[in-house]
């Protein structure tokens, strides 16, 4: 009897504690949406965020981008060969990249990229008491370290996805066109035909927008409550990617129920 109650008692503290981070993190969200607003009164502190978030993003962006775009062309195309459909290769990028794979993987890479290096570098302030310094001297460190980062990663992760997918398209063209030998108008045209700017292109557009808020707050939040000490720090990073990867790919299984069920 004792050993139930025991076991009992250890799932209400683990459950008592999970609500608890849980009331933490929710009123940490909100606290960095705020003072991200006083951020936009710094606009040189907000471009140096995007500029170190999303500029030394751009490579492994462009890259990624480029080489989903060429297994895409090549799928796509044995795939509509099957059904004589060969020429509609152009939509089929264009759609698997604008409302899925663009979002999805820059999000993806950028957890890996970005949402690592932001997690160490509170982490290392953290651990090296820059944070700690701060309060002492009456600066908030949310307000001052913290937000232009959050809002620079949010502004950047938009930008990222769309070159994503642009660099994507780019890269089914040349595989559809140039290597398989679709013919590049009708590539053009049904893509045009079938992509709608607001359904398709809007939907994706909002999808990486709530990804940016995923891995920002993620990230910060990990390396904000990383234990100041190198294993700790470690640990942050790993716990960064895994944490962010699966917000995003469930964040995105209910927006896609919301946005493509009708």
């Amino acid at each position: 009897m004792t050993r139930i109650l025991d076991a009992i008692a250890g799932l209400g503290a683990w459950v008592l504690s999970l609500l608890a981070g849980m009331g933490y993190g929710a009123r940490f969200f909100l606290r960095l949406c705020l003072l991200s607003l006083r951020t936009l009164s710094r606009p040189r502190l907000l471009l140096d965020q995007i500029h170190f978030i999303g500029n030394y993003s751009l490579s492994i962006i462009l890259v990624s981008g480029l080489f989903v775009g060429f297994v895409l062309g090549l799928q796509g195309y044995y795939t509509l060969q099957s059904f004589g459909s060969e020429q509609a290769l152009g939509v089929l990028v264009a759609l698997s990249l604008v409302r899925e794979l663009g979002p999805v993987v820059a999000a993806l890479l950028f957890a890996g990229r970005a949402g690592t290096s932001l997690t160490a570098e509170i982490g290392l302030m953290k651990s090296g008491e820059q944070l700690l310094a701060m309060e002492m001297m009456a600066v908030d460190p949310v307000a001052r370290v913290l937000a232009p980062r959050f809002l620079g990663a949010v502004i950047a992760m938009p930008l990222l996805a769309a070159m994503f997918s642009a660099v994507g398209v780019f890269g089914g063209y040349l595989v559809g066109v140039h290597l398989i030998g679709v013919d590049a108008g009708a590539f053009w045209s049904q893509m045009q035909a079938g992509v709608d700017v607001f359904a398709d292109v809007g939907n994706g557009l909002i999808k990486s927008v709530v990804f940016g808020f995923i891995c920002a707050f993620v990230a910060l939040y990990v390396g904000y409550e990383a234990r100041p000490t190198p294993e700790g720090v470690a640990r942050a990073t790993t716990t960064t990617v895994v944490a962010s990867s699966l917000a995003v790919l469930g964040a995105d299984f209910l927006l896609t129920a919301l946005m493509f069920s009708t």
